[in-house]
């Protein structure tokens, strides 16, 4: 599985000046279920990763591997 780096997706939800719940809202999930993927108890489809880049403009191929495929969890 792979790992999320979870400090990093929380400060650019937060730069970008979105709630949690409306992120959720946007992927067609619950808060708690964006919290747990956020938090590596679960995966993120590639569907939704590609939607919560477009929604969080995240563009860069390395701030998005640096995201999604991060070495360690935060």
């Amino acid at each position: 599985m792979p790992v999320i780096n979870s400090g990093k997706l929380r400060d650019i939800i937060r730069d970008r000046g979105m709630k949690f719940i409306s992120v959720a809202d946007e992927l067609g999930m619950t808060r708690c279920s964006l919290e747990r993927k956020i938090n590596n108890q679960a995966e993120f489809r590639s569907s939704e990763v590609i939607k919560l880049c477009s929604l969080l403009n995240i563009t860069d191929v390395r701030e998005k591997e640096g995201i999604f495929f991060a070495d360690e969890v935060d």
